[in-house]
């Protein structure tokens, strides 16, 4: 029979589909599977139209064959088969979808998902086929027709026998490359990995005769090689299981099988919804941090599936990046898939599945912060980081859904806390959340700065992350109630003593501003120390803590940034008669006093001393 031309744009169109669409070439066998089941599909719906035709379930299956020696894998369907005007039709014409045309001509809509609609997934068998042959038998017909091709040069179609009705798909595989291994696409393991990979969940079983090794009868130690039909996919997918039907352990299971971890999930969650965009989706919450989580290498993403075959391994789109912590997959047939099946458009389906699901781990996280604290907090001690860096991206966009999930030490429960808990402890006459910033808790608690806010009884959370007060910038306010550095120059409690002692020691305050060469904005009496000679508080924006982070940055970023500093004088302290005797009898014992002092306040901060050596005389010679 001659050879027929591809009703198409030529050879480049064929190359487009063959070379350009597809990613990997190994998406060829999930694209044929799927078609697979499309027929087969196509067959238990004429049954439910056609009395004259009965569906058994357990009749319809669909067989992978492969023989290494003549190179040959095959993918048989029992579906409804092709006729020859069918064959000439879906398979002469590129991106003509015999799926789509059927459940179009059929009027389907509900209760029967087709997965091909595009037409092109058949022609990716050319990515590793030199030949593809297709043997299909119509469902009542007593004919059937081989159609050949080796590519864009056309096809031919010839009757030909075929017992049973369906179709089988014959590929005689290239040979391997320089560059390409074909051979792994006859290799029995790896197809079956292929399989549960891509096509775990199709609903008709996958069989292949499977090579085994077992001890020969009647022996102890000989063994002889035998092979078995064994199924490859588990069909039915947990998600699309009843949720009264399962067990945590089958959740649990199933989180191992699918490599999410090796552990059990700290949280996992189940949701079956239908409506606009109906969606089947299991999301588990890991009880450890992953490895790689807080590094350049760590991608971010759920499994998606359509009709239950895999999509994307990751899909990003489906998490904001504050939720990055959550694995698990998604499953809907309401999806725009792109030509290839490899990517998602961009559409209203795939951004209303995504909207739905953060408020779903918002939740979830908010249930396990009310009923399991003590599992909240070791979640938060994992992904806590997460959640902050959340708040401060996007300038506090985010912060309706994070303000209540974030916790911080706190200075009087010696415990993490919430933002709501905080606030709902204030003190009658307490305007401001009170914070206190540094390297780890211990630290903090003895800070001088806060000795007049203990002393009131004031709750202090303790910042200990780089990222805390970076955030809670961001954030502004909680619930109406503005955040403090109890380091600021101005905590609101100033007393009409504080303002006598600054103007009664204003000289000597001016003085010591001089000595200290620009170090400092302002010296000032301080009614927030008890029993430390001296702190730093700070004016603006930036303070010391966020000054240090800055300047420790790789680049060259926070160089030349400084927080506006304040030395404040505790002027009850037996230090300041020094200072007074020295201002009035020794003013270059002052000037050392002022570096001496200045310094030892760098210290409590964390800060580097500028010059240690002048730092170490001044000491010696006051001494």
């Amino acid at each position: 029979m001659a050879k027929k031309q591809f009703k198409s744009e030529s050879k480049r169109l064929l190359d487009l589909m063959i070379n350009s669409i597809y990613t990997h070439k190994e998406i060829f066998l999930r694209e044929l599977i799927s078609n697979a089941s499309d027929a087969i599909d196509k067959s238990y719906y004429k049954s439910l139209t056609d009395n004259g035709i009965e569906f058994n379930k357990d009749d319809f299956y669909i067989r992978i064959t492969v023989n290494e020696d003549e190179r040959i894998l095959k993918i048989s369907d029992t579906g409804i088969g092709m006729t020859r005007e069918e064959l000439d039709s879906n398979l002469g014409i590129i991106a003509k979808s015999g799926s789509l045309d059927f459940k179009e001509n059929n009027e389907i809509k509900d209760g029967v998902d087709i997965i091909g609609q595009f037409g092109v997934g058949f022609y990716s068998a050319f990515m590793v086929a030199e030949k593809v042959t297709v043997i299909s038998k119509p469902m009542g017909s007593s004919e059937a027709y081989k159609w050949v091709s080796t590519g864009a040069d056309g096809y031919t179609i010839t009757p030909c026998e075929k017992e049973e009705a369906g179709t089988d798909i014959i590929i005689n595989v290239k040979q391997n490359t320089e560059d390409i291994d074909y051979d792994e696409f006859l290799d029995e393991y790896h197809i079956k990995s292929l399989v549960k990979k891509y096509s775990n969940f199709i609903k008709y079983p996958i069989k292949m005769m499977v090579k085994k090794r077992r001890l020969k009868e009647g022996t102890e130690n000989e063994y002889e090689n035998y092979q078995e039909d064994e199924t490859l996919n588990s069909m039915v997918p947990i998600w699309r299981r009843n949720k009264s039907e399962l067990k945590p352990e089958d959740y649990e299971n199933f989180y191992k099988e699918k490599h999410f971890g090796f552990e059990k999930p700290l949280k996992y969650t189940h949701i079956s919804a239908e409506g606009l965009v109906s969606y089947n989706a299991i999301l588990y919450i890991p009880s450890r941090t992953p490895f790689d989580f807080y590094t350049k290498e760590f991608e971010k993403g759920l499994e998606l599936y359509s009709n239950g075959v895999l999509i994307m391994n990751k899909c990003g789109d489906l998490l904001p990046d504050y939720f990055s912590f959550v694995q698990g997959l998604v499953d809907s047939a309401d999806l725009s898939l792109n030509i290839s099946r490899e990517i998602l458009q961009h559409d209203k389906q795939l951004q209303f599945i995504a909207k739905n699901i953060k408020n779903k781990i918002k939740g979830e996280l908010l249930s396990l912060l009310n009923d399991e604290r003590e599992t909240y907090e070791e979640f938060f001690r994992n992904f806590g980081k997460t959640l902050k860096f959340g708040l401060y991206s996007e300038w506090g966009a985010n912060k309706e859904d994070l303000q209540d999930l974030v916790m911080f030490y706190s200075s009087t429960e010696k415990k993490l806390v919430t933002l709501d808990e905080y606030v709902s402890r204030m003190k009658e006459d307490q305007r401001y959340i009170y914070y206190a910033t540094g390297e780890n808790v211990n630290t903090l608690s003895k800070l001088p700065q806060s000795e007049l806010l203990s002393d009131k009884g004031y709750e202090i959370l303790y910042f200990t992350d780089e990222i805390d007060e970076f955030a809670i910038k961001v954030l502004m306010n909680y619930k109406d109630k503005e955040f403090k550095n109890t380091s600021s120059s101005d905590l609101d409690i100033k007393t009409d003593e504080e303002e006598k002692q600054d103007d009664e020691n204003k000289d000597i305050f001016n003085f010591m501003k001089e000595a200290l060469s620009g170090k400092i904005k302002e010296v000032k009496a301080s009614k927030r120390l008890k029993t430390h000679p001296v702190c730093l508080a700070t004016e603006g924006e930036l303070s010391i803590e966020m000054e240090k982070i800055l300047k420790s940055m790789p680049d060259s970023t926070g160089k030349d940034i400084s927080a506006e500093k304040i030395l404040e004088i505790n002027t009850g302290h037996q230090m300041f008669e020094k200072i007074k005797n020295a201002y009035d009898n020794d003013k270059e014992k002052l000037k050392k006093l002022s570096n001496v002092l200045y310094n030892q306040a760098l210290l409590i901060e964390g800060l580097q001393i500028e010059d240690p050596v002048q730092y170490a005389n001044d000491i010696y010679d006051l001494m």
